[in-house]
């Protein structure tokens, strides 16, 4: 058995804490044999595959006395081809399939020149910060964290200078009460990732870091709440939900919705279900209206029923977009309907636990994050990874041989930013230092045309500026 078919032997080697080919090859023949059902074929040729490979990557007993020592290469680091089932992996397989190259030689460093453009340096530049301004946060969430700050100002920046269109009815919004965290000057809606442990997370937060965690948007407990937009075929619905206790003041309360969300007027039909209960008394008191969109009404009614839920109201929007959308509205606004009836129960705020960034651009969200779409850090890792190449870069080069000289100046930039962001720590506040990355950012990023034309355009940037900005110390 080759290594390349043993990989669909992953699990069943990973149960005998076989992880990796160094481990197989030092392994009894009898325990690979175990991992693989007793396959005594297949688990020697694979033993066999495993010493061999070892041999030739040259790790060996270290050299004898007197002998020069040899320099050990650094591994290669391999882009994920797919996305990782994070479900599947425990907390410190995926923190180390995430990992990423360092190098802090000063010397190194002030010899590099790089060739990038300004969205990786951005990313670069995240990454590092969120290491100091939020150390609870393991590596995967802070690619997550990182991208989203990117993804957001490559947005913004893409409809200043015209190469997109703003979206009809804005940015897509957040659900009322989703905490958020604020990162060089970004709001980012955030989803708490519960029961997530690593090795890292047994480290305690600093109580600067906690503090900063807390920063989420503190709703209104007694307010609305919305349910994210969902459009088909034209057509767009959100609902609203709000705890009312007396079907009297129904009029006020819905009133109070559009003069808090005026667009809301402009939609094709606002039907409502209302339901509140006497007292103690098991009876409720039940009204809804259509507002011509057929059987909403009764049919948001229903679901409050279905729900056993009392004391409250529900307003679907729906602005119609000319195409009958058949038995699959009915899809439609259960889901907007569940979202804001959730809004009403989630809380927004942070102890110090690890979070993915959420992507409300993506329509398509993955099983993997609970039906929730999130900035992936395996994208986000796979892009800086091939980034920042020489600027410098004459002659031809394998692709192997280009992207090896990427990853290691990949390593001295986040070097550098390191040992820019650890002189500042202990001196400037979580906020002071993360406005002080953005100030170093937009001083430091490449110089581009103005407008469309620097859309994506590359400069370079002398790596021994990044350090020039360190902490000067005093005597």
């Amino acid at each position: 058995m080759s290594m390349m078919a043993a990989m669909g032997q992953v699990k069943a080697l990973q149960s005998k804490n076989l992880r990796s080919i160094a481990q197989i090859a030092d392994a009894p023949l009898a325990t690979v044999e175990k991992a693989l059902s007793g396959d005594a074929k297949a688990a020697k040729s694979l033993h066999t595959a495993c010493k061999n490979h070892e041999k030739k990557s040259g790790t060996k007993r270290g050299a004898e006395d007197g002998a020069a020592p040899t320099e050990v290469k650094k591994p290669k680091l391999e882009t994920h081809r797919r996305d990782l089932d994070y479900g599947s992996m425990s907390g410190d397989d995926l923190e180390a399939s995430l990992e990423l190259p360092l190098e802090e030689d000063e010397d190194i460093i002030r010899n590099t020149t790089i060739l990038t453009n300004r969205a990786p340096l951005f990313l670069a530049f995240a990454v590092e910060l969120l290491r100091y301004t939020m150390p609870e946060q393991p590596l995967s969430s802070r690619l997550s964290l990182a991208q989203a700050v990117v993804s957001a100002n490559s947005r913004t920046k893409a409809i200043s200078i015209g190469i997109e269109k703003a979206p009809p009815g804005g940015e897509e919004k957040a659900p009322e009460g989703q905490p958020k965290i604020t990162i060089m000057n970004r709001p980012i809606p955030v989803l708490k990732r519960s029961g997530y442990t690593w090795s890292g997370s047994a480290q305690p937060a600093s109580s600067n870091a906690s503090s900063v965690t807390l920063q989420g948007s503190q709703p209104n407990p007694r307010g609305w709440t919305a349910s994210q937009k969902l459009t088909s075929r034209g057509s767009v619905f959100v609902a609203h939900a709000i705890p009312i206790t007396s079907p009297a003041t129904r009029p006020a309360v819905f009133k109070s919705l559009m003069a808090e969300k005026p667009e809301l007027e402009t939609a094709t039909h606002n039907a409502w279900a209302i339901r509140t209960s006497f007292g103690n008394s098991p009876l409720k008191q039940e009204a809804s209206f259509d507002d011509g969109e057929s059987g909403c009404g009764s049919f948001l009614l229903q679901q409050l029923r279905d729900l056993d839920i009392s004391n409250t109201l529900v307003v679907l929007t729906r602005w119609y977009g000319g195409v009958m959308l058949g038995p699959d509205r009915w899809r439609l606004m259960k889901e907007c309907l569940n979202d804001a009836l959730s809004s009403q129960k989630r809380t927004s705020s942070l102890n110090g636990e690890p979070v993915w960034a959420l992507n409300l651009e993506d329509k398509s969200p993955s099983t993997s994050t609970v039906g929730m779409p999130i900035h992936r850090p395996e994208g986000a890792r796979n892009y800086i990874l091939r980034a920042f190449a020489p600027a410098d870069d004459s002659g031809k080069k394998t692709v192997t041989a280009a992207n090896e000289e990427k990853q290691e100046n990949l390593g001295r930039v986040l070097g550098a930013l390191r040992l820019l962001f650890a002189s500042w720590a202990g001196i400037l506040s979580r906020d002071e230092l993360d406005k002080r990355a953005w100030t170093w950012y937009m001083n430091l990023r490449p110089d581009v045309d103005a407008g469309p034309a620097g859309w994506g355009a590359k400069g370079t940037l002398n790596l021994g500026r990044i350090l020039d900005l360190r902490r000067k110390e005093t005597s």
